[in-house]
């Protein structure tokens, strides 16, 4: 392997564990506060599942420039389309993020953000066991 190789090795790695390991914490944690009208903390998780957000495109950035010989291999498709999916999941994630802080910054009592919060939940746990799926099928398959 050569010194390129091991420095976007090691950039996809680092990445993975400083961008995608906060970004599931933070979406996870979301309806608690939800359930607890605490708008501070909430606006805080938004703002850091933007910016971790964000950051989980290096992961997916230095993933290709590893890969550039063998995108082809299955293993490593099925890996991108599932960063892809979980993309767009934490699109949604932000998007209800978005919505449970507009809902619970009016005076109203009817919208407690409790769709928000059902969804957020769901769709946190979903996008996490596709990080799982994807390091699964990193490790077992790349030595092949």
């Amino acid at each position: 392997m050569s010194f390129l190789d091991n420095l976007l090795l090691w950039l996809h790695i680092g990445f993975a564990i400083f961008a995608i390991g906060p970004l599931t914490a933070v979406t996870s944690v979301t309806p608690r506060y939800i359930r607890a009208r605490d708008l501070n903390v909430l606006r805080y998780l938004h703002r850091t599942t933007r910016l971790f957000g964000l950051l989980t495109l290096g992961v997916f950035l230095f993933g290709l420039l590893l890969g550039r010989g063998s995108l082809g291999l299955p293993y490593l498709s099925a890996s991108m389309t599932l960063f892809v999916v979980a993309a767009v999941l934490l699109v949604i994630i932000e998007r209800d993020q978005r919505t449970a802080i507009q809902a619970l910054s009016t005076e109203s009592p009817e919208d407690d953000a409790k769709v928000q919060t059902g969804r957020i939940a769901a769709l946190s746990g979903i996008t996490a066991l596709i990080w799982l799926v994807i390091l699964f099928l990193m490790v077992f398959f790349s030595g092949s």
